[in-house]
């Protein structure tokens, strides 16, 4: 079963009046130029249908024209082709207006440059007097209103900067652009032989290169987040009384239920209903095979049901939804920074000022020397283009947001501000066993009357441990009965009232019980054991035989079973650790100079994953863990968590890189400027040139294997 890509999702586009409505559709099955031709040929006849566009790259069909999209996708099912229509309002609406205006910019001094070389190139081949002086005046004339509107980016921010009394990198920038431009005018209003318009327009087109290019790569991760808001459909098919009726998906509540056609997707997260159902949910865990799941299996929202129509009852809506949560932790992804992008502003600040000086030495210098104030400006000019700190200022967000968008491709969230930094420091692991090396599994007694499975039901359902999913699942479709005064108590269970009684589900020691496995005990009566089992997580095997740091398990179960998980895994485990003792022992690792990354998924390991020099929660863990977290995995498998630490150490080795690239560069062009061998054109080139070869080797990272 061929899986839908996320990067690829359908939906309505906006109008274009006059044309009438388009339909947007993704086409993961299309795979050459006859796929395209064969599509587009076949749609055409369709009514309504006015313009048909495939875009092979995207892998998206375009449909212009006021037609029926239950036709459309019946008409490509036909052509044998999966299509999937999605809303896209919220991926059109959020355009990249940023990265639009800086590539709008880009082009206008791109066109300016090379027109005002072209005269350049007639005044170096011998043009003079009033021919070149016109020349200079068309350069000009181009040259000036397209600097005032291109540079504007760097402009703004110089601007900002220095209203507060700072400095930054787009300081020098602009007052490189600014001199270059000036001093060009004042020679040519004054008939001097050279004018510097090209220098000037060279100057802003690189670096609006390299900002655009630098834009592109913190983009990624926005890009992810809006596709994945994207895939989230608008109507859903809730059964009411007996009859399905569709209603828009902001009208669901929890408990509803809801029905999901062949080949659409799930609208809010639930508990399947339907006795198996077949689902691609390869934009969570990036595995394109479809997963065949049982009855009370729980449902994403963004799955797409790929066998027969299913049922399901909403347990999570709008907000708390897995896809929203996934979007809002690629956008806390996105706007992150490391402590390395902070020590690169901090050097860009010491930068400033020390450029600024050079630029001012170099002038007195060669105005004392040779008393030529216009080549002293020139010379100063050459030396504040040249050692223009871009190089220094990409250095580290091009790596780290390149990382993070590989990392997503492999169903990693980087959602902490300086993770990829400590996780690339780590020297210990540590990780929880229930629900993150252990898939658990629960059976009840047979024997349980109606009201003790009511009352598990009801525990089970206010409880987000693993095992008491489990038992819910096991429980299947028993009643729940009432609670009152609800409490969790990390790493024991779950304790509440009902009919005036106090009522528990967790560990048998906390029961008061002989036994270790999970227990209910309702009032003064003998509590009941539940028979728990695990089995270790897909891809815990193969990661912990790869992973290069010394690991052991904390877990907050009783000593015999985790003894018996951990001899099975073949790692040292400390058991019946409470969530003081988790956080006392990782605070003892750093004491030691261990720097700890810390796995875990439950309540009790929230405070350990908040301590942890760097911190992992599966998507399936509480928020709170969730939110304690660097980086959450989306899959259920692990096999990649060696991987993801060769990738972080690779994105800090490359930032390192990328300074000492911009250390090289300036060591080798600043005393060629101090020397007046550099033109402020070709100052303009070299420094640009430095500032791509930083972008290109952060790439390095997404190859990493």
């Amino acid at each position: 079963m061929t899986a839908a890509c996320p990067a690829c999702a359908g939906g309505v586009m906006p109008q274009d009046p006059g044309v009438g409505p388009s339909l947007q559709f993704s086409l993961p099955d299309i795979h050459c130029a006859a796929c395209i031709g064969k599509i587009e040929r076949g749609l055409a006849s369709i009514t309504g249908v006015t313009a048909v566009r495939v875009n092979f790259s995207l892998k998206r069909l375009t449909v212009t024209g006021p037609a029926d999209p239950a036709r459309i996708e019946a008409a490509l099912r036909n052509l044998g082709y999966e299509a999937y229509p999605l809303d896209l309002e919220a991926l059109t609406s959020a355009r990249d207006t940023v990265g639009r205006a800086l590539l709008t910019r880009m082009a206008v001094a791109g066109f300016a440059m090379m027109n005002v070389m072209l005269l350049s190139v007639a005044v170096w081949s011998g043009a003079a007097d009033a021919t070149r002086d016109l020349f200079h005046l068309i350069s000009a004339a181009i040259a000036l209103p397209v600097i005032a509107y291109a540079g504007q980016p760097f402009f703004q921010t110089a601007w900002t900067a220095l209203r507060v009394g700072r400095l930054n990198m787009d300081v020098p920038i602009s007052l490189a652009i600014l001199l270059a431009a000036g001093m060009s005018l004042f020679e040519t209003l004054h008939s001097g032989a050279h004018a510097y318009f090209d220098a000037a327009l060279s100057l802003t087109f690189f670096l609006l290169i390299g900002r655009y290019m630098d834009h592109r790569t913190r983009s990624a991760a926005r890009s992810a987040a809006k596709e994945l808001t994207a895939l989230e459909v608008q109507t859903a098919q809730r059964i009411e009384d007996g009859t399905v009726r569709t209603v828009a998906v902001s009208a669901l509540s929890i408990g509803d239920l809801v029905t999901v056609p062949t080949g659409a997707r799930v609208p809010v997260d639930g508990m399947l209903l339907s006795g198996n159902a077949l689902m691609d949910r390869s934009f969570l865990t990036g595995e394109s095979a479809a997963v065949s799941l049982a009855k009370n299996a729980q449902l994403q929202a963004g799955e797409i049901n790929v066998a027969a129509p299913l049922t399901l009852r909403a347990t999570a809506v709008g907000a708390d939804t897995t896809l929203r949560r996934m979007a809002a932790m690629v956008e806390t992804a996105e706007n992150s920074r490391n402590s390395y992008t902070a020590l690169a502003d901090r050097a860009a600040q010491i930068y400033a000022p020390a450029v600024h000086l050079l630029a001012l030495t170099a002038f007195i210098g060669w105005a004392a020397y040779d008393g030529d104030l216009r080549h002293a400006l020139n010379v100063a000019i050459a030396t504040l283009i040249i050692t223009c700190p871009c190089a220094l200022g990409l250095a580290v967000p091009a790596v780290s947001t390149a990382a993070i968008s590989r990392l997503f491709s492999l169903a990693y969230l980087v959602k902490h501000a300086t993770a990829l930094e400590r996780l690339a420091e780590v020297t210990h692991a540590v990780f929880d066993k229930t629900g993150t090396l252990s898939t658990p599994s629960v059976t009840p007694p047979a024997d349980l009357s109606i009201s003790e499975r009511a009352v598990a039901t009801a525990l089970a359902q206010a409880s987000h441990h693993p095992l008491s999913r489990a038992l819910e699942a096991a429980l299947g479709d028993s009643a729940a009965v009432p609670l009152a005064q609800i409490t969790e108590i990390a790493g024991q269970g779950i304790v509440a009232t009902w009919e005036g009684r106090e009522v528990r589900l967790g560990r048998g020691a906390w029961l008061g019980a002989d036994f270790d496995d999970l227990g209910l005990k309702i009032g003064d009566e003998t509590p009941r054991r539940i028979t728990a089992s695990e089995t270790p997580r897909t891809g815990v095997r193969s990661a912990l035989a790869a992973l290069d740091l010394p690991a052991e398990i904390l877990t907050g179960d009783a000593a015999a079973p985790a003894q018996r998980f951990a001899a099975d895994l073949g790692i040292p485990v400390q058991a019946d650790m409470r969530p003081e003792a988790k956080l006392a022992y990782l605070q003892q690792l750093s004491k030691n100079g261990a720097r700890v990354l810390m796995v875990g998924d439950g309540l009790n390991d929230t405070a350990a994953l908040a301590a942890a020099h760097a911190s992992i929660a599966p998507a399936s863990a509480l928020d709170a863990s969730r939110s304690a977290s660097d980086i959450v995995i989306l899959k259920d498998s692990f096999e990649d968590l060696p991987l993801l630490l060769r990738i972080s150490r690779m994105a800090c080795h490359l930032s390192r890189q990328n300074f000492a690239i911009a250390a090289l560069y300036n060591g080798i062009a600043i005393p060629i400027a101090l020397a007046g061998y550099a033109t402020p054109l070709a100052a303009a080139l070299a420094m640009s040139l430095s500032s791509i070869t930083v972008l290109l080797n952060s790439q390095r990272v997404r190859f990493i294997k």
